[in-house]
């Protein structure tokens, strides 16, 4: 099983081996694990990223699904796909087999016609993201009926288009920034087919252009134009995984990581002192939020890694985050303080500001809410590569 994601590891060592031997033709390129070793090393008790991934990932496997509690809800939905989309990710880079397995059978219900009816047939961000996780089976054991699963998602999320190819499921929040890459993404790293990157990137160049502002922050929309921190966190992650599959001779890889790194240096002036951010990120009255800090810091340690970032000012930066959010991790596995899912302000509230802010700042939160479990395997699995 990790054989076929470990070639590309495998890989990456020989081409550092030829670097060090003087056969790249860029000798001077700083080399990313030097570049990270000592921002994202040496961690305190309870810190380190395998066990903290282990542990929230383990706390995952043993839940059962919110369709299972909640009547109004009839499909798997975002929240529980973006979680086994980490967990997979902790089991295969800690080579934990029974963790695997465990997650993998999570999926075998689905597989069934009784199971399938728990697969959203809806054209929508929140369930079309569902095939993340066969195909992140597929790239695991090769079972090509995961590919097929998983691509048939992809593939139907590009069925109805606007004028300029984007896909007719784009609202232009903030949070499609993950949604629609993701899947998109995934689907290439299983087939490398372009197309999908032609999507996606084509589609994050068009929200950029839409919601990103001068100081590198996203609006949560047009008609809610505050900086909420999961929503930039969305974007941020998104991004990241955008980013590490698009070419750089990608008509569109520079005009993304532009936004990237205006975005990251954005992030620097609101970080706080225990190295998380805001609900509302440029809200000083506003309290700190561990969904989009994980995520934040998700972002930033795959440019460190990546050297998109400048390692001396971003490896800090990543480091503070993730000892902040680690403080926040409970006995049992689940992260405090992170906001419930969240609607954008102007369709729960209407357009005045003042009821728009004050919406955001009511919003509950949750020990445990998946939206914080989430970017926490994702960092951890970042923090393990």
């Amino acid at each position: 099983m990790i054989a076929i994601r470990n070639a590309g590891i495998f890989a990456t060592i020989v081409s550092s081996f030829a670097m060090l031997a003087g056969c790249s033709s860029a000798p001077d390129a700083p080399d990313p694990a030097i570049a990270a070793k000592s921002y994202f090393s040496d961690w305190p008790k309870g810190a380190d990223p395998e066990n903290v991934g282990r542990r929230i990932a383990g706390n995952f496997v043993e839940r059962g699904f919110d369709f299972q509690v909640n009547p109004t809800h009839r499909w798997i939905i975002y929240p529980e796909v973006c979680a086994w989309y980490g967990a997979l990710q902790v089991a295969q880079l800690t080579e934990d087999r029974s963790l695997q397995r465990q997650l993998i059978g999570k999926f075998d219900q689905f597989r069934t016609p009784e199971g399938a009816e728990r697969l959203s047939p809806r054209a929508h961000v929140d369930y079309r993201i569902t095939g993340v996780v066969p195909l992140e089976i597929y790239l695991l054991n090769g079972d090509p009926s995961y590919l097929t699963l998983g691509r048939d998602f992809a593939d139907k999320q590009w069925e109805s288009t606007t004028p300029d190819g984007i896909t007719t499921e784009a609202r232009y929040w903030s949070d499609d920034l993950y949604m629609l890459p993701v899947l998109q993404v995934q689907a290439y790293r299983a087939t490398k087919d372009p197309k999908y990157l032609d999507r996606v990137s084509l589609t994050m160049v068009a929200y950029l252009d839409k919601l990103q502002q001068s100081n590198g922050l996203f609006l949560h929309s047009a008609d809610s134009p505050f900086y909420w921190g999961r929503g930039n966190g969305w974007v941020a992650a998104g991004m990241a995984e955008v980013l590490s599959v698009l070419p750089k001779e990608h008509r569109h890889h520079d005009r993304i990581m532009q936004g990237y790194r205006s975005m990251m240096a954005g992030l620097l002036k609101y970080q706080r002192a225990d190295g998380l951010w805001l609900q509302l990120i440029d809200q000083p009255d506003f309290w700190p939020e561990s969904s989009g800090s994980a995520m934040f810091a998700f972002a930033m340690v795959v440019g460190v890694k990546r050297v998109w970032l400048d390692a001396p000012i971003y490896g800090p930066a990543a480091r503070k985050a993730w000892l902040g959010l680690v403080s926040n991790v409970d006995s049992a596995a689940n992260i405090r303080e992170t906001v419930v899912g969240t609607d954008k302000a102007s369709k729960q509230v209407g357009p005045d500001l003042s009821v728009q802010k004050k919406y955001y700042f009511d919003r509950p939160r949750r020990t445990g809410d998946l939206h914080g479990q989430s970017p926490m395997m994702w960092t951890a699995a970042a923090l393990l590569r």
